[in-house]
């Protein structure tokens, strides 16, 4: 069991699990099917390799996403959501959309400054 915690507000254990850069980036990613390292280097060009590989071991530990290992030449591994991070959807794409907004209101148009993707169509 967890040692005993204390929050003031209840969003902060929500943050604590998927706050910070990158975590929710790599959900929403997760949400369109099973990804390799390599894929997310690709679709996320601003992350290191060192803070990738930690931000997965923390979902991974938290029991958002699960790693998969095959037993082959040469070694590959995926990773997923599990039915724990499939519940945090909603929250995901409540993020988006008000991000999509957001875009609009500040800059007017949301493909003068969205990447092409398949996470913006």
């Amino acid at each position: 069991m967890n040692q005993k915690k204390k929050y003031n507000i209840s969003v902060e254990a929500t943050l604590e699990v998927i706050g910070g850069k990158w975590k929710c980036v790599i959900l929403c990613h997760l949400t369109r099917g099973k990804k390799r390292t390599s894929e997310f280097r690709r679709l996320m060009p601003g992350i290191t390799q060192k803070m990738l590989t930690q931000q997965l071991r923390e979902l991974e530990h938290d029991g958002i996403i699960r790693r998969i290992s095959y037993n082959q030449v040469p070694p590959k591994v995926e990773y997923e959501l599990t039915e724990y991070g499939w519940s945090l959807q909603s929250i995901l794409d409540s993020l988006c959309a008000w991000g999509e907004q957001h875009i609009v209101r500040v800059y007017g148009d949301k493909f003068s400054v969205l990447e092409e993707s398949i996470l913006n169509e």
